[in-house]
């Protein structure tokens, strides 16, 4: 599986965006932690039902795939 996807690390300044998401954008820590991969690795949108649908946050717009 490592070779045919690509493994997304941890990294201090991570763990720091998603304490700031967290206390931001009043995120449950796991949200919080989803979103803060994406804003520290340049993802430009973030596919969940759990965000505000068509949000952004950061840089990162939250888009929920179960709309119609």
């Amino acid at each position: 599986m490592l070779t045919i996807f690509q493994v997304l690390y941890p990294a201090d300044a991570l763990v720091r965006i998603a304490l700031r998401g967290a206390a931001a954008y009043q995120l449950p820590w796991y949200d919080a932690h989803l979103w803060a991969y994406a804003e520290y690795y340049g993802l430009r949108e973030l596919l969940s039902e759990d965000f505000e649908h068509d949000r952004m946050y950061g840089t990162v717009r939250v888009v929920n795939p179960f709309l119609g």
